[in-house]
């Protein structure tokens, strides 16, 4: 069967509040429903944006700082998903190229082409070039 890593709405005991959802990221073969029980719990993603501990409603204003979608993941347990073929979905892919997981699948300037692609890389998918020496050279 095939494998998927998606999101779950989280419930909660008095169930779903309406307007703050929350969701795990989920594995599960790719013919269940939403919220049926996954195979593996790979984390949690919060679409809302919320100001981070240590910043304050002022520096948000003054635009010293920005409110941040808060997304936790087992990183090694998506990598070694990804790496036996689970197939992300287009959002869960979205949230892991956020964290540099993936590379974006859609650029927000323009055709895809290497240029562009070098302004959104994440650091962690920069090839690391070594220096050459004058005995190479």
């Amino acid at each position: 069967m095939v494998l998927k890593l998606r999101l779950a709405r989280v419930s909660t005991p008095g169930g779903a509040r309406r307007h703050s959802p929350t969701y795990n990221i989920v594995l599960a073969h790719a013919r269940t429903a939403r919220d049926s029980k996954p195979l593996e719990v790979l984390g949690t993603y919060n679409p809302i944006p919320t100001v981070p501990e240590g910043v304050t409603e002022e520096d948000v204003r003054d635009g010293k700082a920005r409110k941040q979608k808060e997304i936790k993941v087992d990183v090694a347990r998506a990598k070694y998903w990804l790496g036996v073929g689970a197939q992300p979905s287009g959002t869960v892919w979205r949230v892991l190229s956020m964290i540099g997981l993936l590379e974006p699948k859609y650029l927000p300037t323009g055709p895809q082409t290497e240029k562009a692609l070098k302004a959104v890389r994440f650091p962690t998918h920069v090839p690391k070039t070594t220096p050459v020496s004058a005995k190479e050279a």
